[in-house]
């Protein structure tokens, strides 16, 4: 009895073993360009307020080009996601590497875990949902499309401030992509 359940123990390691070795799944690597964006409007070519009530609806935010102008901006992407920025979580490599944030985690439940990225890729190559690292940028799932971004060798990365969006600025990186 002890015997059998050893022989299945070491194949069961074994298997664990192969396929942390191997990878589970499909993954492709890819060198692309990418580029980043915020939810400013400058980025996402929106407006506040509205010319038929003479802007005095300041707080309202309306889209300023595309076929949806004129319609209300939701800063959602085109999955119905809210974007979010990459966030390593506190038990990871930027804990080490930053330990001034470790305070900030603790304290914050909502910054233990780690938080894929927004990406916007064109979706007829990648579609919702597809995973993607990115180097410097880290793990981010294709939640968004963006009105420039064509063909299956561009993404866009979202970022939470304009100016780390500005610093990111266009580059050409392997794509690590996980079907």
């Amino acid at each position: 009895m002890a015997t059998t359940f050893c022989r299945v123990f070491i194949y069961l390691y074994a298997l664990m073993l192969l396929a942390a070795l191997v990878g589970c799944g499909r993954h492709e690597v890819r060198v692309m360009e990418t580029t980043a964006y915020c939810g400013c409007q400058q980025c996402c070519e929106w407006h506040r307020g509205s010319w038929s009530l003479l802007k005095l609806n300041f707080w309202d935010r309306y889209v300023s080009g595309g076929g949806n102008k004129g319609k209300e901006y939701t800063g959602k992407t085109a999955s119905g996601a809210v974007p979010q920025e990459v966030s390593a979580g506190l038990f990871s490599v930027d804990s080490v590497t930053h330990p001034w944030k470790i305070p900030f985690r603790v304290v914050l439940p909502w910054l233990w875990l780690a938080n894929e990225g927004t990406i916007a890729a064109d979706t007829r190559y990648y579609p919702f949902g597809t995973r993607m690292k990115v180097p410097g940028y880290g793990w981010g799932k294709v939640t968004d499309r963006g009105g420039a971004i064509k063909g299956p060798e561009r993404l866009d990365l979202y970022f939470d401030s304009h100016q780390d969006a500005l610093e990111w600025g266009r580059r050409r990186v392997k794509v690590i992509i996980k079907r």
